[in-house]
């Protein structure tokens, strides 16, 4: 996917002076670097302090160090899986290489590298997830929780390799901060890990390549801040990164100034990326989960070095965990909302690890739980290392008394009912910041789960680049569970990262405590016309009512049910039997749909898409869409009845 001088055009409509001056040095700032890099300053007596206290490894559960060394066996066998396509080459890895489409990037200046066509470059995912090294940080972790020297011996092997082939701006990794941030902390986190190897020290201070990519990657950084628009979760990995390398790495002259700069960032852009009630605002709940990965990484690194970390930063902290802590369905799966592309902060654990519970238990570890919190019961290996590192802190806060359902600033709201019924209502704002890159057109959508398991689904995102039609199904109106009109989005997308024209929502009823728990509100998307929806939640009747309204001129409507993956569907007319199995256990339920619309079932097609549910980035499968098409007539709503016969 390349982009067009319309593209361009849009993208700079959607900056502010500011931004677009920092643009231009920027640019100015890359042609300047065409020249031969410098050398990194010369460094004597470099040594690594930042180690885990003694006992931290002990302190790693037995369940969760088993998950993590069948993983690092799975890698040192080569074998590994990234974004849906499954790898056997990670022995000795291309770095450059796109096993999926089976292209290898350019070589040369790192900014003139096309990295959104697929055509030169391949699907550039696949080829920067792998360096961004955290597959690393768990051979690392599996050497410190067993001593077998051969996972750091591999470790050592593949960091020369990549530093070898990917000198200072040459190349596809030099081209994204979020990128080189990540792979920052990355190398912290194996430096520490590996502590207890006789050849550490020789592969990180006592190696003037390791030496030089460090400095260089402090120094790109420090040039190249995302700006304006862009300033969402990319600013949060690039602080986080830069943080933690001064601080664990801090033998450079410049060491003091890049720590400082970047804290100072990070407490500015931690705020602005986060609302009051805690929820990120990018309205996509993976990003929420990556900031607050990040952010956890990075006080730990400060507190591990004795730099003081503003409080601000660890109250965002505290209100984000408290936030997720929140909004999660009894099985501790959190909203699907937004875009998700299956980014981490800090991997060190094994397949089978449970994300969210993993990052309630960090904050319990490091900020305590409160009485309301869904209870843990799995384990991790990060935990107890997070914890081990960051100090505990009395922030003197008020914290919520009960579970919050009703996120006011974020335009959450969670409806709960007896049986494990959840439901997320959307009646937030579009995205984040002007461009709103990683929102969808979901306004007034709704998300039901029974026990955890999706049945009216959000389907997810799948791709990003290099297939323009399924990366504009699965962010488009008609991909979520509300109501289209005319055939055309809520909001106007100019690019698969940018909104030129954003829906705007306005909350009318927020009571979720009440019986019947009870939810409205409307938005002005399409031009001339409001779309309003009621959503009623009976907690006796184990019954979800859901009313659209459609004020202003006749128009074409269609109104689409994704179900999840694991639901069967027998339509007929407008009455939809629902069935699937929970844990051995048979469950059903009726949707009544609209009577004044015709409907139909919708599986996996393509042509164009339509019947698809995304469960990570990369990956699709077939599920049912039950689209409801008609007219609007001014007078009556159209109503949904979801009943759960348990």
């Amino acid at each position: 996917m390349t982009m067009s001088v319309g593209w361009y055009l849009r993208r700079l409509s959607r900056m502010g002076p500011q931004e677009i001056a920092g643009r231009v040095g920027d640019t100015v700032r890359r042609r300047r670097w065409r020249s031969a890099p410098p050398d990194c300053p010369s460094v004597t007596g470099a040594r690594f302090t930042a180690v885990l206290p003694a006992g931290t490894i002990a302190a790693v559960p037995a369940d969760a160090a088993k998950r993590l060394v069948a993983e690092a066996d799975r890698l040192m066998d080569g074998h590994a899986e990234f974004f849906g396509v499954v790898r056997d080459d990670l022995a000795d890895p291309d770095w450059w290489r796109d096993p999926k489409t089976g292209r290898r990037a350019p070589s040369g200046y790192a900014f003139d590298v096309p990295y959104r066509s697929e055509d030169a470059v391949g699907d550039i995912k696949q080829i920067w997830e792998p360096s961004r090294h955290q597959y690393l940080t768990q051979l690392a972790a599996a050497y410190a929780v067993t001593g077998n020297e051969r996972y750091a011996e591999r470790v050592a092997e593949h960091l020369r390799s990549w530093w070898e082939a990917n000198p200072p701006l040459r190349g596809v990794h030099w081209i994204s901060g979020i990128e080189l941030g990540i792979r920052l902390l990355s190398w912290v986190w194996v430096r520490r890990l590996l502590d207890g190897w006789a050849g550490a020290a020789d592969l990180f201070e006592g190696n003037p390549v390791a030496r030089n990519q460090i400095w260089h990657h402090q120094r790109w950084l420090a040039a190249f801040p995302s700006r304006g628009s862009s300033a969402n979760n990319h600013v949060i990995a690039e602080d986080a990164g830069q943080l933690a390398a001064a601080c664990a790495f801090d033998w450079f002259p410049e060491s003091a100034r890049w720590r400082a700069g970047a804290l100072r960032s990070l407490e500015r852009q931690l705020r602005a990326n986060t609302y009051l009630s805690g929820l990120n605002r990018e309205l996509a709940t993976e990003y929420h989960g990556l900031v607050l990965e990040l952010g956890l990484a990075a006080v730990a690194e400060a507190d591990a070095a004795g730099v003081q970390v503003p409080a601000t930063v660890r109250l965002v902290l505290l209100r984000m965990t408290d936030a997720l802590a929140a909004v999660v369905d009894n099985r501790l799966r959190p909203p699907r909302q937004g875009d998700a592309d299956d980014g981490h902060g800090l991997i060190v654990d094994g397949a089978g690890t449970d994300r969210w519970a993993s990052l309630l238990a960090t904050g319990d570890a490091v900020f305590g739980r409160l009485d309301w919190w869904p209870e843990v019961t799995g384990t991790d290996v990060r935990t107890p290392l997070l914890a081990a590192l960051v100090k505990r802190t009395d922030l003197s806060v008020t914290r919520p008394e009960g579970r919050p359902a009703h996120f006011a600033d974020a335009g959450m709201t969670i409806l709960r009912g007896p049986e494990e019924i959840w439901c997320r209502c959307d009646g937030g704002p579009h995205g984040f910041l002007s461009i709103a890159a990683h929102a969808h057109a979901d306004a007034l959508s709704v998300e039901v789960r029974h026990d955890g398991v999706d049945v009216l689904a959000d389907p997810g995102t799948y791709c990003y680049h290099g297939q323009p039609e399924w990366r504009q199904y699965f962010r488009s109106t008609l991909g979520h569970n509300t109501l289209q009109l005319d055939g055309a989005d809520q909001s106007v997308s100019g690019g698969p990262f940018l909104w030129t024209r954003h829906a705007r929502t306005r909350v009318l009823t927020a009571d979720p405590s009440g019986e019947p728990a009870r939810w409205s509100a409307e938005h002005d998307g399409y031009e001339g016309s409001v779309h309003r929806r009621k959503v009623e939640l009976v907690a006796e009747a184990q019954e979800l009512r859901l009313v659209d309204e459609v004020s202003g001129p006749r128009r074409t409507v269609r109104l689409a049910f994704h179900l999840g993956p694991a639901i069967s569907a027998d339509l007929a007319g407008n009455r939809a039997r629902l069935t699937w199995t929970r844990d051995g256990e048979d469950r059903s339920a009726v949707l009544d749909l609209p009577e004044g619309l015709s409907w139909q079932a919708h599986c996996g097609e393509s042509e164009p898409p339509l019947g698809w549910y995304s469960s990570g980035f990369g990956r699709k499968e077939p599920a049912t869409t039950l689209i409801g098409t008609g007219s609007t007539d001014g007078t009556a709503g159209f109503t949904t009845v979801l009943r759960f016969r348990g």
